[in-house]
């Protein structure tokens, strides 16, 4: 980790809050089908979080485990309240790092992808969004 981050995260409703020390660098977007399905959107974004900086504060999280195309297996964990996902980790062994979802960081303007991978997977629009109307809250 070239430039470790502090970093602060909770669910939507405040249940689950953590702290943890990320890898800027490693932002990446994640287009594969899993992802469009389990955000239920387009993509996932997610930062690297080696886990001897994790620390849970708050709650106790749900677990979902996933089987990874790869064939290993993710638990994918979420708040059981507001459903917020929250990070991912190695389901099998202790983790050697955890994949913080952005969305739930307070320092997540900070966080800029620097890949995307399973672009083949990618929804058309998704890649370019400019020339969109925009508004600056919802209408």
């Amino acid at each position: 980790m070239a430039h470790p981050m502090k970093v602060h995260g909770a669910c939507h409703c405040g249940s689950i809050a953590f702290e943890a020390v990320a890898d800027p660098d490693s932002v990446t977007i994640c287009h594969c089908q899993a992802c469009q399905t389990l955000t239920g959107t387009a993509y996932r974004v997610t930062v690297a979080a080696d886990a001897k900086g994790f620390r849970l504060l708050r709650g106790v999280p749900k677990v979902y485990i996933k089987l990874a195309e790869s064939g290993n297996k993710r638990a994918m964990v979420f708040c059981g309240d507001c459903g917020s996902s929250v990070y991912s980790h190695a389901a099998e062994g202790l983790p050697a790092s955890y994949g913080l979802r952005v969305g739930c960081l307070r320092e997540r303007e900070a966080l800029i992808p620097r890949r995307r991978i399973w672009c083949e997977s990618a929804l058309g629009w998704s890649i370019h969004l400019d020339g969109m109307a925009q508004f600056e809250k919802g209408r």
